[in-house]
């Protein structure tokens, strides 16, 4: 199995060969109708992952919830599950199933998600997807299941905290002291993630033994007197809080820990949601590209990396796995220029010359749909060359560093090439740098 140690991003033109045996593989995408070939793809597949080249762009959004529409309808998915905190997304959840108080709009829902980035999720590309979602449900026959909606991150520890102790309240007050020990432990800390991560490093301060205490605690407790969605939910905030713990502590180490920590998590919640809906449970993910893309066929095997695409490969087989790559040209796009700051409406510019992104628009400056056939690919296709990776951080000025060395028909099993692509629309106000400003007037630093 090839895998990438290191690569020099390729600058030269592409070859007459390879453009050529792109152009064979690419076909035209216009409208849902042209789907069909990654539905047939996709077949009897119980996972489909959709990635997206950036956080900000609204053709991916776009894009995806064509898919997953297709996916609901057509071959009876059981739910989308996304890179974003398990407590918010339970909420639109319980609004899409009809469990919400009546009178509440998902513009209501998707306008409280409050953690830096907001545009990931607080958009209206995504708001189009939870009214769909919500209609679609309110129009199965009696007795069918309903679509969820779910959350796979690591970062709500705080959130999952608060969740659990109200849940425990209601339902299990036998099991609150363990979760207020848990929170105790954190409480010094200000709800200050990154205070309590340097804690860890200096000092013996820990709260690795409550967390899994409590984890192990609710795990173990009886679940017939209790609802079932409702413990299934409060465990799940359990494990993010443990997970979240863990992440938080390595990732003041450095190194790949904290990465894979996080993508283990993301995993094992999928896991436990097929194992919730039972043996008939197929699952739709929506994540960026560097989680979707099988790490394995990027220089990220090399640094000790995992990734979702790659664990759920293993786990479950190629056959029954299907990963769903996304890229685009040029056009404009929703990010920051640091951690935490404000986002802004920048522009993307051209894709750097002798990239996957590059080569696709030299082959058809328009959108296009690729379906790759494991071991049947010319060999200038299995060349890794940079593919663009835009994070909510981002620089345009500095567009070298923003590229994955990629063997591209062994990283997904299709993808998607939006050539021109927009930002996101986000809920917030959100400032524009127009393209052709000078370099300096867009934010610096990394």
């Amino acid at each position: 199995m090839a895998r990438i140690r290191t690569m020099k991003i390729r600058k030269e033109s592409p070859s007459s060969k390879l453009l050529k045996d792109v152009a064979e593989l690419a076909q035209p995408l216009r409208s849902a109708v042209n789907l069909d070939p990654l539905l047939e793809r996709i077949g009897n597949a119980h996972f489909v992952l959709l990635g997206e080249a950036s956080h900000g762009t609204s053709e991916f959004y776009s894009w995806r919830r064509r898919i997953s529409q297709r996916l609901i309808e057509e071959r009876r998915f059981s739910f989308i599950a996304v890179e974003a905190d398990w407590p918010d997304c339970y909420r639109v959840n319980q609004y899409i199933q009809g469990q919400s108080e009546t009178g509440i709009s998902a513009r209501e829902i998707l306008s409280t998600f409050h953690r830096w980035p907001t545009w990931m999720w607080a958009n209206e590309e995504v708001i189009e997807l939870v009214e769909w979602l919500r209609e679609y449900n309110d129009h199965l026959p009696a007795g069918q299941n309903k679509v969820a909606f779910y959350g796979l991150d690591v970062y709500s520890l705080w959130d999952s905290l608060y969740s659990i102790l109200a849940y425990l309240r209601r339902e299990q007050p036998e099991l609150l002291p363990a979760a207020r020990l848990a929170f105790q432990c954190f409480e010094p800390y200000g709800e200050d993630v990154q205070a309590y991560a340097a804690a860890t490093r200096w000092t013996n301060a820990s709260c690795e033994k409550h967390v899994i205490d409590l984890l192990t605690k609710l795990r173990t407790s009886a679940l017939g007197k209790h609802a079932e969605e409702g413990q299934f939910s409060a465990e799940q905030n359990a494990a993010v809080v443990k997970n979240a713990e863990l992440y938080y502590r390595t990732m003041v180490r450095g190194g790949p820990d904290s990465w894979n920590a996080r993508d283990t998590h993301m995993t094992e919640t999928l896991s436990r949601l097929m194992v919730h809906y039972g043996p008939t449970a197929k699952a739709i993910l929506w994540e960026h590209n560097t989680h979707i893309g099988d790490a394995r066929f990027t220089d990220m095997a090399g640094d000790g990396m995992v990734n979702v695409g790659q664990l759920v490969r293993e786990q479950h087989g190629e056959n029954d796995t299907v990963l769903v790559g996304f890229s685009s040209y040029r056009g404009s796009v929703i990010a920051a220029g640091e951690w935490e700051t404000a986002m802004e409406r920048m522009p993307l510019p051209p894709a750097i010359s002798g990239s996957w992104d590059d080569v696709l628009h030299r082959v058809n400056a328009e959108d296009q749909l690729l379906i790759f056939e494991s071991g049947n690919q010319a060999p200038d296709l299995a060349e890794p060359r940079g593919q663009r990776a835009v994070g909510v951080v981002y620089h345009p000025e500095r567009e070298y560093g923003n590229y994955v060395p990629t063997i591209l028909p062994r990283r997904y099993d299709a993808l998607i090439h939006c050539d021109e692509t927009n930002a996101l629309r986000p809920l917030h106000h959100v400032p524009v740098f127009e393209e052709g400003e000078p370099p300096e007037t867009y934010p610096t630093g990394l």
